[in-house]
Parts: C-alpha cells; sequence; structure tokens
C-alpha cells in the first residue's frame, strides 16, 4: 500500500471485515467500494475471499496490474481447489487477461473475477471465470460477463458441483501408479533433422525408461530459439497452465537447455525443468551396473552441473535429486566447484587404469589372432536379444531404451576349432551427450578393435531410416564408418514376408528374428565367411604371398 494517504489505507483495511454471502461472487456494495478506491487512487484494488465469504487478503495493484501474495503455491490435492476467490477491478472496464487467467490456473482458485470501474467510480461489467477438469478443450471456462446487479451464479452450490466434478473426471488421471507425471516440449528450429513428432516420441520413450509418464506434449516452431525461455512467451504461458491443470511436476525438454534457461524456466512454471542430455544421464545412472559404468556415469554427471553449480538458487534445487538427479554421483553434485574438478579428476585416473586393463586383454587376444565382432546399433533395436540368441547368454533385456549399458563380451566357437570374441555395447541414440561419449570408451574401444561390426536396425520401426542414419553419423565421427560391417535388419516377424524380404533385398541387409534361432543361421555363416577370409588374407599378407 505504498504510495497511499492515510485515508485510503483506513478505508482498505476496513475491507477485511467485510463479508459477502455464500451465493454470492462479490456483494454489490463491497464491489462499488472497490471500485471507488481503484478510481480514486488510479490502482488496481483486489480481495480474496474464502468459503464463508470473509475477506482474506486485500491487494493493492497498479494501473494495469495486480500483485497477488504468496497463497501457499503448493497445490491443491487432487479435484480441490485452493478455497479461495479472487476479485479485482479493472480500471478501463477491460476483461480478463492472459495473467488473470494464469493466476487462476496457476494458484487453482475457486473462481476470478474482475470488476470493471465505470464512471464516477461505479461497477460496470463483472467478469468471471473459472478452471475446467482435465480433457477440456481449454484449461478454463470461457469468461462470464455480466453485472454485479445480475449476478446469477448461485457460487456456494457451483463450487461444490466443481469440486465434485473435478474428482470424477481425475480419478486415474492425477495418480499414475506413482510415477512422475510430465509434459514434453520440442521447440522446432530452422536446421533441426528429426520431425517434431518423431523427436517426442522418443523423449517419451527415453521418459518411459526412467519411470517417468509423459501425460502432454508442446510443440512450437521457431525462427530462433528464445535465448531465456527458449520458447516465445505465449507458449510458455501455455506449458504453465498445462502444467497446473496436468498435476504435473516436471517438464522435459527435447533441446539441450544451458544454466540460465534451466533457472528462468523452473521460476517461470515451478516446477522441476531437465532437458534430454539429463534424463540420459537419468538412465544410465539408474541403469549401469559395474564399476567402471558407475564411475563413468558420475563422471558424466559432475562434467554436466559443474558449470551449473554457480548458478544454484531455489529453482535450481529442483534439479537435485529425483529424475535427471540420481544415481552414483546425485551427492556430489552438491559440492563446491573445486571439490567436483578434484573428483573430476580422481574419476578420470580409475578410468584410465581401466583402459589400460582393457588394453591388455586385447593385446593377449590379438596375440592369438581371434577375430573380434561388436554388435552396434541404435537403442532398443535388439542388439542384446540378439546377442543372446548367439552366444545362449543372458544378457538383460527389455523393451526399453537403453536396457544394456554395460559391455558384455562372449567367446563363440565355430567349425574347424575357430572362434571368436562377440561384444553387445551401448545403444547409440541422436544427440548423445558429448560427456557420456566420451566417457563410455570401453564400448568405443570395443568397436574401435572389432575386425567386424554387426550394424542391428528394427525393421519395424517408422524411424528405421533416420536411425540407420543416426548410427552412420556416430560411427563417423569415431572413424568407424569403413570398419568391415554387416547390416543387420532385426524383428522381420512383425512384417509380411515378402515385405520384409523386399526390404533387406534393397538395404542388402540380412534378415533376421533374435527370438528364432534358424533366423540367424545365414547371418552366422556371414560372419564365418567374412573373418577368416578377412584373416586369411591378413596371414597370406604376412608370410608374403
Amino acid at each position: 500500500m505504498q504510495g497511499l494517504g492515510p485515508a485510503h489505507r483506513q478505508r482498505l483495511e476496513r475491507l477485511y471485515k467485510r463479508k459477502v454471502p455464500r451465493d454470492s461472487i462479490v456483494s454489490v456494495p463491497l464491489a462499488q467500494t472497490l471500485c471507488e478506491l481503484s478510481h480514486e487512487t488510479g490502482r488496481q484494488v483486489g480481495i480474496t475471499l474464502d468459503r464463508g465469504g470473509r475477506v482474506r487478503h486485500v491487494i493493492v495493484g497498479d494501473a494495469d496490474k495486480l500483485f497477488i501474495p504468496d497463497l501457499g503455491r503448493a497445490r491443491a490435492g487432487a479435484g480441490r481447489f485452493r478455497g479461495v476467490r479472487l476479485v479485482h477491478t479493472h480500471l478501463r472496464d477491460e476483461p480478463l487477461t492472459s495473467d488473470d487467467l494464469t493466476d487462476l490456473v496457476r494458484l487453482r482458485l475457486d473462481l476470478i473475477a474482475a470488476v470493471g470501474v465505470g464512471r464516477g467510480g461505479q461497477p460496470a461489467t463483472l467478469y468471471h471465470t473459472h478452471v475446467l477438469p482435465d480433457g477440456s478443450e481449454l484449461p478454463y471456462a470461457e469468461p462470464t460477463a455480466t453485472t454485479v446487479h445480475a449476478q446469477d451464479l448461485d457460487f456456494g452450490a457451483f463450487i461444490e458441483a466443481l469440486e465434485e466434478e473435478f474428482s470424477r473426471r481425475t480419478v486415474g488421471v492425477v495418480e499414475t501408479e506413482g510415477q512422475t507425471r510430465a509434459i514434453a516440449v520440442h521447440v522446432d528450429l530452422p536446421g533441426d533433422r528429426i520431425d517434431p513428432r518423431v523427436a517426442l516420441r522418443e523423449l517419451s520413450e527415453l521418459a518411459n525408461t526412467a519411470g517417468v509418464v509423459i501425460v502432454d506434449a508442446i510443440t512450437q516452431t521457431r525462427r530462433r530459439a528464445d535465448p531465456k525461455y527458449v520458447m516465445g512467451k505465449g507458449k510458455l504461458d501455455e506449458l504453465l497452465l498445462r502444467t497446473m491443470q496436468l498435476d504435473c511436476e516436471l517438464v522435459i525438454f527435447d533441446q539441450s537447455l544451458n544454466p540460465n534457461q534451466v533457472r528462468a524456466l523452473a521460476d517461470a512454471t515451478d516446477v522441476k525443468v531437465i532437458d534430454r542430455a539429463q534424463l540420459i544421464l537419468d538412465i544410465f545412472a539408474r541403469r549401469t551396473t559395474s564399476r567402471e559404468g558407475k564411475l563413468a556415469v558420475e563422471l558424466a554427471q559432475l562434467k554436466y552441473m559443474l558449470p551449473r553449480l554457480a548458478h544454484k538458487t531455489t529453482a535450481f534445487s529442483r534439479l537435485m535429486g529425483g529424475i535427471g538427479g540420481r544415481g552414483p554421483g546425485e551427492t556430489k553434485l552438491e559440492v563446491d566447484r573445486r571439490r567436483a574438478r578434484d573428483r573430476i579428476n580422481r574419476i578420470e585416473r580409475q578410468l584410465q587404469q581401466t583402459v589400460v586393463q582393457r588394453q591388455t586383454r586385447r593385446s593377449r587376444r590379438n596375440a592369438r589372432r581371434v577375430p573380434v565382432v561388436a554388435i552396434v546399433g541404435y537403442t532398443n533395436a535388439g542388439k542384446s536379444t540378439l546377442f543372446n540368441q548367439i552366444t545362449q547368454s543372458d544378457v538383460l533385456v527389455e523393451d526399453k531404451l537403453f536396457a544394456t549399458l554395460d559391455v558384455t563380451t562372449r567367446r563363440l566357437r565355430f567349425p574347424y576349432d575357430r572362434e571368436l570374441v562377440i561384444t553387445d555395447t551401448v545403444g547409440f541414440i541422436r544427440d548423445l551427450p558429448d560427456d557420456l561419449v566420451s566417457a563410455f570408451k570401453a564400448t568405443l574401444e570395443e568397436a574401435d578393435d572389432a575386425d567386424l561390426l554387426l550394424h542391428v536396425v528394427d525393421i519395424g520401426d517408422p524411424r528405421m531410416q533416420d536411425q540407420i542414419e543416426s548410427v552412420r553419423r556416430i560411427l563417423d565421427e569415431m572413424a568407424l564408418l569403413d570398419k568391415p560391417r554387416l547390416l543387420v535388419f532385426n524383428k522381420v516377424d512383425v512384417l509380411d514376408p515378402a515385405v520384409a524380404q523386399n526390404i533387406c533385398r534393397l538395404h542388402d541387409a540380412f534378415g533376421v528374428s533374435a527370438l528364432d534361432r534358424p533366423s540367424i543361421r545365414p547371418l552366422l555363416d556371414a560372419m564365418e565367411s567374412r573373418l577368416w577370409a578377412e584373416q586369411q588374407k591378413a596371414e597370406e599378407d604376412d608370410d608374403g604371398w
């Protein structure tokens, strides 16, 4: 109430003694007092009323906006509202604004109303609206325009009926078997190589692997990313409304976000905000089991969080813990930058020791001229299932992205006393965070030392061609594109046999079903022919033939 004279202050304080009938949004005398005060001060004036019609807050804003005090921003429970409604003035008798509607949904108010200030400070139009249950086209009802003298809404009966409807329509929606509820966001920018629908579908699969259920997706096409929010202000308001309406606690961006963007988005939405890279880090933290893998995850987490440690705020505290912040390194994310760097250096030294050990093992294999085959491909293409079928192993198999994160190696014996080493590697994915690529050198080095690569592709995935290209790009970045490889189309049993055969012929690929051992026989024959033909040629070259 700064800048107001003593008389106006006293009149505003006396508003706390006023009471509104239970069946009214606002009483005529109270609306008239609000309009008079607003007219005299040139400011918006508002009040919050509880279910009993008592005034709980008196608020004075400026000419265009009302600054609502902290009502306790924790959301109301499923099917319940805040228990208060907001009634305020509009100096130019304008309808409810986007800020009004955002406050309505964000604070889960019973109702929001604006009384237009008419000539001489008299009440003019009364605009009001309320939140709608999930599944409605908009998160709020179309605002009603009437007057304070012609209110035809029995507020008490109305709010009881509305809460009952919310309770009925949110059963099974708000509670999702204990899973974290999230909204996925993709901002389509010039130069992006992937369709937004494909990107969001993959993001949803990643979220499922992390134990998150995506309840809504928002896309926006922009010429350039907003430097603060990535998305535009209008879409940000829509995101805010959807997080409130769908009772979400997490927003996942498909784009990489810098520390300032994460902080700004978390402040604007009042929920935790992470990007795709942090989601992948969380999956790796959950699923890796080897000591080396755990160290690699902690290293990647520390490198990801190090530039963000200087920006920790109450908003950034939402980064720590839970989805995108769990795993071996989560207790280290709270340390200061110096200690984080010390930990990074120590982990890198430990990982270097394991590199030396692997090089020693590979040197022994190479001395015996044992061929090495590495199975590579996009995540969830069926690599581990194929590995199990070929080697009769029991590596973990799940219909999830990144089910395999630790390198597994087995020996495989062929006739004529021939044997090879076959390795199951971590799946590739587009835009894998650089820190993870560098951290998982075990997988990359096995592929680098391989004599033959089996590039496994899910033939039934509509994104098959994009996934092939993504893997080829990664192999090219690793200088492995010239290495001998066989293209293997897995899951041919999901297609018509003639269609699958034509697709395999078009791509010069072997068609297999990793669940059907006989279908793998031609692939094994090709591996044997390719490997020992290469080996025989190498021996001939060594002998000077």
